[in-house]
């Protein structure tokens, strides 16, 4: 039985796809030299068998090697119809890790750049009806500076915060047949006050693109146009009714749009957001962003959620603690998991796995902007984002200095990109260029932390990097990482200063630290540091088995209560 058979891109979904996750040929290439000996040959000989989407460290792909891997070569037959062959078949992947080639039949058709975005190749000139090869290799060098890993630890055993390395395919691979002329991606520009959305569509071929807008079944609206010999065209839907996007509610409105004979399933959200103020509103309601920080890791998947129930089931275990919301941290998730936080109300930071990346050298701009760019296209039409992150920590490297400019470049890029979310530059430090201020602090005293902030109302805060990064009073203001309270039964494994010595000192120290920002005027949010245990890193509400360590409805009235802020 295959592993994550759902469909990976609710939308964007057309019926016509077939999921290729299940058991591939696979073999080491500790060299990365595979390509000279031949290994995209259809006949190539492997060794090994792996269980796709999940890495080969991890213990669900049955291969569970965790040491550095160059490059490993991944393959396996598809049987194509002629039926199938009547368009063009587009071969996708959701993500690997790092650099990927692709051959079909022993020809190279692909090849893609970073370990976190997915990518799609037709190979419609490189197949032929009846039995076809495909194969893949993955090079990754976690450890040359512009590799961006995120909390894949480039070491040779995890430590601290960072854990046990992922390498190849890690998300979900597909086929897909379309018709020669069809629609290539759409971008939605939903407007709450009007009651309209905007579809800005990129098509292949000529035709007439139709968009039907419903809600819960009933019709809202639709709108159509003529293009011809292909290229973008918008059109504008006014919806019979406004239905808006709310915290804990969700509310979406389902999204039919066909051009020729293709048809795709989309939907989208009807929300405004703002920072205005130094608030956080959502439809014009100042609200607290009561986040945690989730690192997306599994026990037995690594990087990879053993079921799509897995991943919503996550939502589920914050919102059961009084959070309504996620910094999606050092790691872009996969899209099911931020098509469950639209369903569900959920509010997420989008970030970027920045670690690794030397952002002492310009050059990272290369290894970073392309992918960066990449994930703000792919996630721009889901209502739960609220904000973009791309740099986390920008500690000195070898005793250099952040590149500034690397920092400034990329904030503008990502407001080029996307004007309508805010963007923080490099969470917690050393800001250059942002929207927003904010801090990590990891003091374990309460009535300390309460001080760092309590002149936040005249501009001054205490920030223990005010010699690089000058507190901007004018910002709206964000603790983005605190707590972090190591607890485990035993007092075992690592976490943020000393850890409780009892269940009611741990309590007591989570409500003093929190109820600090909540009565805090000038807050608008924090982040809990973290959803669950990580291997090493023992300071989760929940285990790394997902076992809550305390009552949820004991943690809830802790982080749920209302916020001083808050209207």
């Amino acid at each position: 039985m295959a592993y994550r058979t759902e469909h990976p891109r609710p939308q964007f979904m057309r019926e016509s796809w077939r999921c290729l996750n299940g058991q591939w040929d696979f073999e080491f290439d500790h060299g990365d030299s595979g390509l000279a000996r031949g290994m995209n040959a259809p006949d190539a000989p492997f060794s090994l068998r792996i269980e796709v989407p999940f890495c080969p460290q991890s213990k669900l792909s049955g291969i569970e090697n965790k040491d550095f891997m160059r490059a490993v070569w991944y393959r396996r037959k598809i049987t194509l119809s002629a039926e199938e062959l009547s368009g063009r078949v587009l071969l996708h992947f959701g993500a690997v890790d790092y650099f990927a080639e692709v051959f079909v039949n022993g020809k190279k058709c692909a090849e893609h750049r970073g370990g976190y975005l997915g990518f799609a190749a037709d190979i419609t000139d490189f197949v032929h009806e009846g039995e076809n090869t495909l194969t893949l290799c993955a090079h990754d060098d976690e450890r040359n500076g512009l590799t961006p890993c995120g909390k894949q630890s480039r070491e040779f055993y995890s430590h601290g915060c960072d854990y046990t390395r992922t390498t190849g395919i890690w998300q979900t691979v597909w086929l897909e047949f379309v018709p020669t002329a069809h629609i290539e991606k759409v971008k939605f520009f939903p407007d709450a006050a009007n009651a309209t959305l905007s579809v800005l569509a990129n098509v292949t071929g000529s035709g007439t693109l139709s968009v039907k807008a419903s809600f819960e079944g009933k019709p809202m609206g639709q709108a159509s146009g003529e293009i011809t010999l292909g290229g973008q065209i918008m059109l504008t839907v006014p919806l019979a009714e406004k239905h808006l996007w709310e915290l804990g509610v969700g509310g979406l409105y389902d999204l039919e749009l066909t051009f020729g004979k293709d048809k795709v399933t989309s939907y989208f959200g009807l929300r405004t957001i703002d920072y205005s103020d130094k608030k956080f509103r959502l439809n014009g309601r100042s609200v607290f962003q009561r986040l945690i920080l989730d690192q997306g890791f599994w026990p037995d998947g690594i990087y990879t959620a053993t079921s799509d129930e897995e991943l919503a089931a996550d939502i589920d275990r914050c919102m059961a603690m009084g959070l309504n919301g996620a910094r999606l941290h050092q790691k872009v998730f996969e899209e099911r998991f931020l098509y469950h936080a639209d369903k569900k109300g959920y509010i997420v930071w989008g970030e970027y796995p920045n670690w690794g990346l030397d952002h002492t050298r310009p050059e990272a701009a290369y290894g970073f902007i392309p992918e960066w760019l990449e994930e703000i296209e792919r996630d721009f039409n889901h209502p739960s984002i609220v904000g973009w992150c791309p740099f986390n920590e920008t500690w000195d490297i070898d005793g250099k200095k952040q590149f500034d400019p690397l920092l400034d470049l990329v904030y503008r890029v990502t407001k080029s990109a996307d004007p309508t979310r805010p963007c923080i530059d490099t969470s917690g430090n050393f800001h250059v260029t942002t929207d927003i201020f904010d801090v990590h602090n990891y003091e374990q005293d309460p009535k300390a932390f309460a001080a760092a902030y309590a002149e936040l109302s005249q501009g001054r805060i205490t920030d223990v990097f005010a010699n690089r990064q000058p507190f901007n009073s004018t910002l709206p203001f964000f603790v983005s990482e605190y707590g972090g309270i190591r607890w485990t039964e035993d007092a075992s494994g690592w976490g943020y200063g000393n850890a409780p010595t009892s269940p009611e000192e741990f309590l007591a120290r989570l409500k003093g630290l929190t109820d600090a920002m909540l009565d805090n005027p000038g807050i608008f949010g924090y982040c809990y540091t973290q959803l669950t245990d990580v291997e090493q890193e023992q300071n989760g509400l929940y285990t790394y088995r997902r076992e809550p360590k305390f009552p949820p409805e004991v943690i809830a009235p802790i982080f749920s209560r209302k916020a001083a802020i808050e209207d």
